[in-house]
């Protein structure tokens, strides 16, 4: 074993590493590499270009690509998925399992990078993510709710998490008392993180935000009194009763006004305004003392993604 792990890994115990994918910018995407008894799972991947950290991680810890067994996105959106089909094929011995609603995204992604092309343009597409590469439909295997595979002596439990994304899934591990949430426990940055601990934000990213749902699978979530929540952005974090009533208490607001500029001619644009003007308020009560032109530009992606996702499911709402 390699005594010295690269700068972008970080040992957390109970034989769990983060992984710092660098995607967008330092500590914003991570992914994380579980081992036991010899057997390894990683659980989101990030994108293509995360892939050489992934492996250079399994070096660092003496551990042959064959010991992987499980490559585990939590939803399909590119920077939690993007990169796992490539890291399919570096991994022989591994099987992905995904979510039923994504399984058809990870066989054939072509849907995924037309949709992205759509989006951010070829430019971007090629610098961000690159070329999707599809997973041989033999070594997908979907979840459901409840159910629950070995790694080692540990035993892995899926919940079909919807809220954020309807093909997301989050992952409990007994052995740390942790959830590996993807999207579904939010957003929290360490630059944010003031003495009263870290801050969270709910994720409404397009196109299937839904806050009611979300609301009852971050409850769900809290049901299991978990020690530890695993973000994959970014990181670790506890407190999970003081973040999930953040949560559920912007999700509440986010509603209410997302519900008021329903009709409003400039609506995505009025939808940005009130997420940033909610954003700085509950910076301020948290104490943080960025000034409002560095959390803008920290959150800048995040706005865009979270008005137009609020924007989306507004446009759903009746009246």
């Amino acid at each position: 074993m390699n005594t010295s792990l690269p700068e972008f890994v970080q040992p957390l115990g109970s034989g769990i590493w983060c992984i710092d994918t660098a995607f967008h910018r330092d500590r914003f995407d991570a992914a994380y590499l579980m081992v036991d008894d010899g057997q390894a799972a990683f659980i989101d991947t990030g994108t293509n270009y995360a892939v050489p950290r992934h492996l250079a991680a399994l070096e660092a810890l003496g551990l042959p690509r064959s010991a992987v067994r499980w490559v585990i996105p939590t939803h399909v959106h590119l920077d939690h998925a993007g990169g796992a089909g490539s890291l399919m094929q570096a991994l022989p011995e591994a099987t992905m399992l995904v979510h039923p609603r994504g399984q058809r995204h990870m066989v054939d992604p072509s849907v995924l990078e037309a949709s992205a092309l759509s989006i951010y343009g070829p430019e971007a597409m090629a610098r961000d993510y690159g070329t999707l590469v599809p997973v041989d439909a033999a070594r997908v295997q979907t979840t459901h709710d409840g159910m629950s595979v070995a790694l080692g002596r540990r035993r892995l439990e899926f919940a079909d998490t919807p809220g954020h994304a309807l093909h997301h899934h989050c992952v409990w591990d007994e052995a740390s008392r942790g959830w590996f949430t993807g999207d579904t426990f939010g957003l929290s940055y360490r630059e944010f993180d003031t003495a009263r601990g870290p801050w969270i934000s709910a994720s409404s990213t397009p196109v299937q935000f839904d806050p009611p749902r979300l609301r009852e699978s971050v409850a769900r979530l809290l049901a299991r009194a978990p020690q530890w929540m695993y973000l994959t952005h970014f990181g670790r974090i506890g407190e999970p009763a003081r973040m999930g009533a953040e949560l559920s208490d912007q999700l509440h607001e986010m509603e209410a006004f997302g519900l008021e500029c329903r009709n409003l001619p400039d609506r995505d644009a009025r939808l940005r305004e009130r997420l940033l003007a909610m954003y700085l308020r509950r910076l301020r009560a948290h104490g943080c003392t960025m000034d409002d032109s560095a959390i803008a530009s920290l959150l800048q992606l995040d706005l865009d993604l979270n008005a137009q996702g609020l924007g989306i499911w507004v446009g759903r709402q009746p009246g």
